[in-house]
């Protein structure tokens, strides 16, 4: 693989793309009670707006975002360790120090603002990934597609066990023990007054030492679990994104017909399914196993085509409008794609939290996507005004000098 000293156009704009589009699912999750991410009803009756932002989130955000990330990061990994080698450097070592301060910037995303962190299960993926990077293209997709079957089988037999156990805890006679685990599992998700959400609502509208204690109770005891329902997926993409720059089609290489054509083909692959999943939920009402099952499990298959989708027609229109200035604020905000992350986690949080301005679970999902626009309008200005006198962001230069273990540099030399 051709080494690259300057940054890829085409990667910042997908990642631009992708840590904004991120910010239309993890809104639910900083503003509403856990369960409201899987399951809308889990906030009570719904308006027709609340179920359009649903639609929109599972359709065309839900999982793809984040594939596009773990695309990007498997192959951010290639470029670095190219790069770190061509200069003489050890690139493995250099990239475990990476993964290693990203994990420790993930756990302290975890435990000081938000639950919904994924830095620290990329830094842990990622090592992973690494045993991977000399692999040629299509072992990298072979490799991937049996990450994705595994994550796959994880997830449908969970699903299907919590089918079993629903059928073993309303059976007449079933010991009380089982019943009330079930109700205690199930709850949150299908009644909006169960004692667990109302709970979560008033721990995060207190202090900030109740949030931090409740995020350390929450790491020790459930973090590992939603890593193994996430690493296989996330492995697989970021293998899936190796591929895809050893092929070139993340560098923006292709010809902007062949972009047209493979986001045209794997809309019309992963759409359909994905509308008939979502009709078949919406018109029951969202019941709780359907609704849980096909967020973790049948709508899967489905998001692998349409990730790539999504990935296509990014770079169809980056083919058609590179010089745009909607386009260059985009690769802007890729290219601060960390600082943006976690800014908006800083910003979220203190505008939903009890130490900030209060408003958890009182604002109704039809309202969320406004907060989105403004958030996105900000990254797009902050981002193209830090890069006029700046490098590279605030997180990102930490990032590299903890890494390198010395100050680098951060201002533009002009």
């Amino acid at each position: 693989m051709t080494a690259c000293s300057s940054r890829i156009a085409a990667m910042d704009v997908l990642r631009g793309f992708a840590v904004m589009g991120i910010l239309w699912m993890n809104i639910s999750a900083f503003a509403l009670p856990e369960p409201a991410y899987i399951n809308p009803a889990a906030v009570g009756p719904l308006s027709w707006g609340d179920r359009l932002f649903w639609l929109v989130s599972f359709l065309f955000f839900d999982g793809k975002m984040r594939a596009l990330f773990s695309m990007l990061f498997g192959a951010s990994m290639l470029l670095l360790i190219d790069r770190e080698e061509l200069a003489g450097r050890n690139g493995r070592r250099a990239q475990l120090l990476r993964t290693g301060w990203l994990f420790v910037f993930g756990l302290a995303h975890y435990l000081l603002l938000w639950s919904g962190d994924i830095l620290m299960n990329y830094a842990l993926v990622g090592l992973g990934a690494m045993l991977f990077i000399r692999r040629e293209p299509l072992s990298l997709l072979k490799w991937a597609f049996l990450c994705f079957f595994t994550h796959f089988l994880i997830c449908a037999t969970f699903v299907l066990s919590l089918y079993g156990w629903a059928h073993a805890a309303m059976a007449p006679g079933a010991p009380i023990h089982i019943r009330e685990g079930f109700d205690q599992f199930a709850g949150p998700f299908i009644n909006p007054n169960d004692p667990a959400i109302r709970q979560e609502i008033a721990t995060y509208r207190s202090s900030f030492g109740t949030i931090l204690a409740h995020h350390f109770h929450m790491y020790t005891r459930n973090w590992w679990w939603t890593f193994l329902f996430t690493a296989f997926d996330t492995l697989g993409f970021m293998l899936m994104g190796m591929a895809m720059l050893k092929g070139r089609f993340l560098t923006g290489r292709w010809q902007e017909g062949q972009y047209w054509r493979t986001a045209r083909h794997c809309f019309l692959i992963g759409m359909p399914p994905m509308t008939a999943l979502a009709a078949w939920l919406a018109l029951r009402d969202f019941p709780a196993l359907p609704t849980l099952g096909t967020a973790l499990a049948w709508s899967f298959p489905f998001r692998i085509p349409l990730a790539v989708g999504w990935a296509a027609l990014i770079l169809w229109l980056f083919s058609r409008y590179e010089n745009h200035r909607l386009m260059t604020a985009i690769a802007r905000t890729g290219r601060l794609a960390l600082s943006n992350y976690l800014g908006t986690s800083l910003i979220m949080c203190a505008v939903f939290y009890g130490w900030g301005l209060g408003l958890f679970a009182q604002i109704r999902p039809a309202e969320l996507p406004m907060l989105v626009f403004c958030a996105w309008l900000v990254m797009l200005v902050w981002s193209t005004a830090w890069l006029s006198r700046f490098a590279i962001g605030p997180m990102e230069w930490l990032w590299r000098s903890l890494a390198r273990r010395r100050p680098q540099r951060i201002r533009n030399s002009s």
